[in-house]
């Protein structure tokens, strides 16, 4: 064994000694505090210490108790609003930021519809084109400067493009009407 090892097993035997055969009576003595001098520099910035006054009672000397001071007193009423929770929560994420009024977009101006007709074939008549454009079940034979249904105007005939105009909008619109053959 070592040195080392020598010393460390005499201490616990020390320290078990004085477990088992120490003075275990209690004190019973209340400490009073002390007044110790100071240097001259901390005299002027140290307040005297003066210990609280004794009360004997019963024959027994005992220390007064200051009464307590309720916390709406001492803090003011910063924990009013938590409710008097012992173990309140917290939320520690940011406000949300606040949500501008957002205008919603202006309407689109008004359109014409879909063309609602279908292409059946075309012929020249004495130089004039004829197109036969079907709606349902009604069959339609325009010309230019014709108007059909009182919604749509037959502005140019084309070999390969029927131009029209939707009256309510005065909008163009053109369908493909093939090739010249």
């Amino acid at each position: 064994m070592k040195r080392k090892h020598l010393l460390m097993g005499a201490a616990l035997a020390l320290a078990a000694w004085l477990a088992l055969f120490a003075d275990k009576t209690p004190n019973s003595g209340v400490a009073e505090p002390v007044v110790r001098a100071n240097s001259a520099s901390s005299r002027a910035a140290a307040r005297p210490v003066r210990p609280p006054p004794a009360i004997v009672a019963n024959g027994f000397a005992s220390t007064a108790v200051i009464a307590l001071e309720p916390r709406q007193r001492l803090i003011g009423g910063a924990h009013q609003g938590t409710g008097n929770v012992l173990f309140g929560s917290q939320n520690w994420e940011p406000p949300p930021a606040p949500v501008k009024a957002v205008k919603p977009p202006p309407a689109p101006p008004p359109s014409a519809p879909p063309l609602p007709f279908t292409y059946l074939g075309k012929q020249i008549e004495d130089g004039v084109w004829q197109v036969f454009l079907a709606r349902g079940e009604q069959t339609f034979i325009v010309r230019e400067q014709s108007i059909v249904e009182g919604l749509y105007r037959v502005d140019a005939i084309k070999p390969s493009q029927l131009s029209l105009t939707y009256l309510p909008l005065k909008q163009a619109q053109t369908l493909t009407i093939g090739s010249t053959e």
